[in-house]
């Protein structure tokens, strides 16, 4: 069976050997779209080693986010403030690797060589604080940060500025989070020791 859509009617139709036959009445919806252009910074910052070990610095820097304990907070319903205590424990930088894709072994296959590792980044106890205004805002939280370069160096970490992204929702509250993430970026360059871009810090 085909949908096909046209505007807002939607056609249901089953294909059979040189001929399409209707199913019935158009079906109309109720769904509409909405569209919201904005800019964003994208930042990458040219490290002096190699991708390998800058990922050693980075991954020392933001932990792994500790999935089993959390879990436990959730299936036992707990009190959110366990789960602020438990986060601050765990990562002075107040970030957390929520995913980690090593792209290197896909990509070989294609006879690519360059080295390439993404991460999803971020902390939910400070995404919460705008969920509560704009769920949507999860289509950019974790933020989304790629260590990448040539195998033997330089590397480059590459991101977005996460005001930017954040700010297009339009609610003051959410953007004024998107500013601390800013600020909080820049501060994690600063413990690893590379260049902080000045727009993190002006937003």
């Amino acid at each position: 069976m085909v949908r096909a859509r046209y505007g807002s009617i939607t056609l249901r139709l089953r294909a059979t050997p040189g001929r399409l036959d209707s199913l019935g009445p158009m079906e109309m919806t109720t769904s509409s779209a909405h569209a919201t252009q904005y800019g964003v910074h994208r930042f990458t910052v040219d490290i002096e080693s190699t991708p390998k070990e800058f990922r050693t610095r980075y991954e020392q820097a933001v932990p792994t986010l500790p999935w089993e304990q959390v879990n436990d907070l959730v299936r036992r319903q707990a009190p959110w403030q366990e789960m602020i205590n438990l986060l601050e424990a765990v990562s002075p930088s107040a970030f957390f690797i929520y995913s980690k894709i090593e792209v290197d072994p896909l990509m070989r296959l294609a006879g690519d060589q360059a080295s390439c590792t993404s991460y999803l980044m971020g902390n939910h106890i400070i995404a919460e604080r705008m969920y509560r205004y704009e769920p949507a805002v999860m289509l950019y939280v974790p933020l989304h940060t790629t260590i990448w370069g040539p195998v033997d160096g330089p590397a480059h970490f590459t991101f977005d500025q996460p005001s930017d992204q954040i700010g297009s929702f339009g609610v003051p509250e959410v953007k004024a989070v998107g500013v601390e993430l800013d600020r909080k970026l820049a501060a994690l360059l600063a413990q690893l020791e590379i260049r902080t871009p000045d727009a993190l810090l002006t937003s």
